[in-house]
């Protein structure tokens, strides 16, 4: 019986990869967008998947999403929370609609995700979700205080939410990327990619399949025995 997943954030960068290798490894697959349209329907025609626009930091357009994959593709067993946003600024510089905004996009869109899918995985007492965090969110990044206190809540819901619904046969896991070669990285100049693969003791700096590849063995009956962890994949920049 194939496996249903559902992907924030899929229709570029690491998101689109997940769209790709999970269809490709027999998964049924859903995801929401926002403003890529292009990009959202050039994937599914691609891989056949589901598109589906909605507003991550809206609680009642991702549920709203969320039931509809169910409707067209039934039970959802995993789901990646990987929409996110970055953006650099100093702290006194951030005002309170810029840190609402982090927080509603790359936290609370996590938090409105996994809620609606969790009543299923606990009534069928299985399910898997992954939640895609920042090695800045495991150390913190200066000039990107607000985005370091997202991405670091998504560790710490990972952490609390696996000791909770472990006993109802759902794991809970995180991967903290490194510097990825993404749309979110692309304002970096060629100096700036170069002074970051020289701080990186494997000398490069990663693609998405990365961590796409981590996500689909976390997703997989092989990570069985795994829950509650955060997995730094950054090429050793963080140790």
């Amino acid at each position: 019986m194939e496996r249903v997943i559902f992907i924030t954030g899929g229709s570029r960068g690491i998101g689109a990869e997940c769209v790709r290798l999970f269809s490709k490894n027999g998964y049924r697959v859903a995801f929401s967008y926002l403003n890529s349209e292009n990009e959202a329907m050039s994937l599914a025609k691609e891989c056949g998947a589901l598109p589906i626009k909605s507003d991550i930091s809206d609680s009642s357009s991702i549920t709203g999403a969320i039931h509809r994959a169910n409707a067209e593709l039934g039970g959802i067993d995993v789901l990646i929370n990987n929409a996110g946003i970055s953006q650099i600024a100093l702290f006194t510089d951030i005002t309170d609609e810029m840190w609402r905004t982090m927080i509603d996009t790359n936290l609370s869109g996590a938090f409105y995700a996994t809620r609606a899918v969790l009543p299923q995985m606990i009534s069928r007492k299985s399910g898997v979700i992954l939640n895609v965090s920042s090695m800045w969110g495991q150390v913190g990044a200066s000039c990107e205080v607000h985005y370091s206190v997202a991405k670091a809540g998504l560790i710490g819901m990972t952490k609390a939410l696996a000791k909770e619904v472990g006993p109802s046969g759902i794991r809970v896991n995180c991967v903290s990327p490194g510097v990825i070669a993404t749309d979110m990285n692309s304002h970096l100049s060629e100096d700036d990619i170069n002074a970051l693969k020289n701080d990186t003791p494997l000398e490069k700096i990663g693609n998405p399949s990365d961590i796409a590849e981590i996500l689909l063995y976390l997703a997989s009956n092989k990570a069985s025995f795994i829950t509650g962890q955060d997995i730094g994949v950054n090429g050793g920049m963080i140790i």
